[in-house]
């Protein structure tokens, strides 16, 4: 997959210059009905016999039309990530428009002019909702006008489990609330962070349960409180393990949010090394234990229900 980063007004020489298949859409977490437009748009490419391409922005447009601090903003894949789930579904050509005001001061029809037909698609694919603009006057419907017949359009309808439209916000609102479950059903994979191994109290080793403290990458959304399923993956290969995300509310002197993982028949230092999580599966929440034993006696209990879930 070739990936061409773009800034408004972008290089001409930068842009594929070939007839494409152009999906649309700012496709945080790719999720199932993000994988809908991009399958169609594969399809097409292929009957076309020409490359597919996808349209991103390097982050939400609300970061300009809002109060919306980036550091305050949480994706559920960041650009890199983004990359790799785009490779995954098959995109040949991945293009990042920088999104800034000069971008979005655009009309709708210099936006179709330029980031369509200059890039030379010969047929647009996005999903019902999809805007250029002011929902009013720039959006799937709109869309026919402003095309002037220079390229098709494919409009893929929403898509549903048990009635709830899936989408990046109410993805992002189950994980936060630690249904990852139904999150990870939502996505059409297992939903994954990144980070650094920290040092941390060293508390877990005392226990007999030593833990990675995981300093999750900047922007990216960390599930809500609680125990979970996980692999991490550590110098290249992966490991089972079970999460905890809280403030080790047994003990009185935590006062910042930590994401600790005990990685089972694991026994390594690996204080920097960049990790990979896959949140697999949520156990409990975090419960204040009036013991150390009470404490360890509820480790061992979550230990085995880890191994027999990836039994």
């Amino acid at each position: 997959m070739q990936t061409i980063y773009l800034s408004h007004p972008y290089d001409h020489e930068k842009i594929y210059d070939q007839p494409v298949v152009l999906a649309l859409g700012f496709f945080d977490g790719v999720h199932l009905g993000h994988q809908e437009v991009i399958r169609k748009g594969r399809q097409l490419a292929d009957q076309y016999q020409v490359s597919l391409a996808v349209l991103t922005f390097n982050h939400t447009p609300r970061l300009v039309y809002q109060q919306i601090h980036p550091n305050h903003y949480h994706y559920l894949s960041d650009n890199t990530r983004k990359k790799e789930l785009m490779k995954a579904n098959r995109v040949d050509i991945l293009y990042i428009a920088e999104f800034t005001s000069a971008m979005g001061a655009q009309s709708p029809q210099e936006f179709v002019d330029r980031y369509m037909v200059n890039l030379n698609a010969i047929h647009v694919v996005a999903g019902f909702d999809y805007t250029y603009g002011l929902r009013e006057i720039a959006n799937m419907q709109t869309l026919i006008d402003h095309s002037q017949g220079r390229f098709k359009i494919s409009e893929i309808p929403k898509k549903t489990i048990d009635d709830q439209k899936i989408s990046s916000s109410e993805i992002q609102y189950q994980i936060s609330n630690g249904n990852i479950d139904l999150a990870n059903q939502e996505l059409g994979y297992i939903y994954e962070t990144r980070g650094i191994i920290i040092n941390g109290l060293k508390r877990g080793r005392k226990l007999g349960f030593p833990t990675a403290n995981v300093a999750i990458n900047p922007g990216q959304l960390t599930p809500g409180i609680g125990v979970y399923v996980v692999e991490i993956c550590v110098q290249g290969q992966w490991h089972i393990g079970m999460a905890s995300i809280g403030y080790n509310i047994t003990f009185d002197d935590v006062k910042e949010l930590s994401v600790e993982v005990y990685i089972l028949d694991f026994d390594r230092m690996i204080y920097g090394e960049r990790v990979r999580v896959k949140w697999h599966h949520y156990l409990r929440g975090e419960i204040k234990f009036d013991g150390i034993e009470s404490l360890i006696d509820q480790l061992e209990e979550d230990q085995v229900h880890t191994r027999a879930y990836f039994k």
